[in-house]
C-alpha cells in the first residue's frame, strides 16, 4: 500500500480566546498522494487557510495544535523543532501566498528573491542562484527571463507576480505545494494560465498540490479530489466528478448553487442567482455537539441542532458529515 505524502490525521487547534479555549479545527483528517491535486473549498471562516498554516507550521501565537497529527512522509511534523520546520518550508512543502504584490519584496529585484531561497535551503552562491532564478522564469513562462530577472515586483502585471511567486514555490523541487486563492484578483484568462501552468509543473515534477479556494468553478478546472469544510469541520469529501455532480450535504450543494451558468446570462428568462442563507457563525459557537450548519439549512432538524454528525461514507472515497441519508441534489434554498 502507498504511503501518503502528507496525512492529516483528526487534526484539532485551538485558540485562546475571550470565550475560551475554541478549536478552530475540529477534528480534520484527510490524506494526500504524489501528484495529486485537493482543493480545501468553504467560506471565509470555515478553516481552510489555518488548515494549511497548521501544516507549515505558521499559525498565529494563540493558535496551538492540541489533537491528531500531520505526517509528512510517515515524519509527525506537528512535534518538529522550528530548526526542522524551517528546513522543511520551502525544501518539502512550499506555498503560494494568497496576493503576490504583498508577499514580495518591492525593494528586493525578482533575482534576488528568487535566489534567496536557493541560497537559504539549497547552499548556492549567489551567481549559481542568480542563473537557476533566470531558468525558474523561464520555466514559469515569464517571457525575457533574463531581462525580468533584473526587475522590480511594481514592473510585472499581476500575473506575472504570481508566476514568480509558482517560481520561488518550486525552486527547491518540493513535494507538497500549498496555493492559497492563487488566482485572486486576477483576470479570468490569466487564471486559465496559472491552472494550466501548475497543472504542467505537476506533470513534470511529480508535485502534490493543495489549493485552497472558496471558487467552485476553480476546483471544477484544477482539482482532481475535493474536500468541503464547514465552521472548523470536514463535512464532505470525494473526487471532483462526485462533488459537483452529486453532493450529499446541503452546504456542498448549496455552494454549487451558487455558481452562474453560461445558460442563465443566454435565457431570455431571468433566473436569479441562489445564494446560501446566513452566515458561517461566530468562532464562539465551533465546537459545539451539533451540526453547524443547522441554522442555514433548510432540511434541518432537531437532532441536526443537538447532535453531531457522524461521517458515513455515501460511496467508494466520498464521505459526508451529515444526519440526512440520500440526500436529493437540491439547492438549499427552496
Amino acid at each position: 500500500m502507498t504511503i501518503p505524502i502528507l496525512s492529516i490525521e483528526n487534526l484539532t487547534v485551538t485558540f485562546n480566546t475571550r470565550f475560551g479555549t475554541i478549536p478552530v479545527l475540529d477534528d480534520v483528517s484527510f490524506d494526500l498522494s504524489t501528484g495529486e491535486i485537493l482543493s480545501i473549498v468553504g467560506e471565509s471562516g470555515c478553516g481552510k487557510t489555518m488548515t494549511v498554516l497548521a501544516i507549515m507550521g505558521l499559525m498565529p501565537s494563540q493558535g496551538k495544535v492540541t489533537g491528531g497529527a500531520i505526517l509528512l512522509s510517515g515524519e509527525d511534523i506537528v512535534s518538529a523543532s522550528e530548526l526542522r520546520m524551517r528546513n522543511i518550508r520551502g525544501n518539502e512543502i512550499s506555498m503560494i501566498f494568497q496576493e503576490p504584490m504583498t508577499s514580495l519584496n518591492p525593494v528586493l529585484s525578482i533575482g534576488e528573491q528568487i535566489s534567496e531561497v536557493l541560497r537559504a535551503h539549497q547552499g548556492m552562491n549567489r551567481r549559481d542562484a542568480k542563473k537557476q532564478a533566470t531558468e525558474l522564469l523561464e520555466a514559469v513562462k515569464i517571457p525575457l527571463p533574463s531581462q525580468r530577472v533584473n526587475e522590480y515586483p511594481h514592473q510585472l502585471s499581476g500575473g506575472m507576480r504570481q508566476r514568480v511567486m509558482i517560481a520561488m514555490a518550486l525552486a527547491c523541487k518540493p513535494k507538497v505545494l500549498i496555493a492559497d486563492e492563487p488566482t485572486t484578483a486576477l483576470d479570468v484568462t490569466v487564471q486559465a494560465h496559472i491552472f494550466d501552468l501548475l497543472h504542467e509543473l505537476r506533470d513534470k515534477t511529480g508535485t502534490a498540490i493543495i489549493l485552497i479556494t472558496h471558487d467552485m468553478a476553480s476546483v471544477a478546472e484544477m482539482a482532481e479530489n475535493v474536500l468541503v469544510m464547514y465552521a472548523g469541520r470536514k463535512i464532505e469529501q470525494g473526487t471532483v466528478k462526485e462533488i459537483l455532480t452529486n453532493p450529499q450535504h446541503p452546504y456542498t450543494q448549496g455552494l454549487i448553487a451558487c455558481v452562474p451558468h453560461l445558460s442563465d446570462t443566454t435565457s431570455p428568462e431571468r433566473h436569479d442567482l441562489l445564494e446560501i442563507p446566513g452566515m458561517v457563525p461566530p468562532m464562539s459557537e465551533f465546537g459545539k455537539e451539533a451540526c453547524l450548519f443547522a441554522p442555514r439549512c433548510q432540511f434541518a432538524d432537531e437532532r441536526c441542532r443537538n447532535n453531531r454528525p457522524p461521517e458515513r461514507e455515501h460511496s467508494v472515497g466520498h464521505r459526508t458529515a451529515c444526519w440526512l441519508e440520500n440526500l436529493e441534489n437540491e439547492a438549499v434554498l427552496p
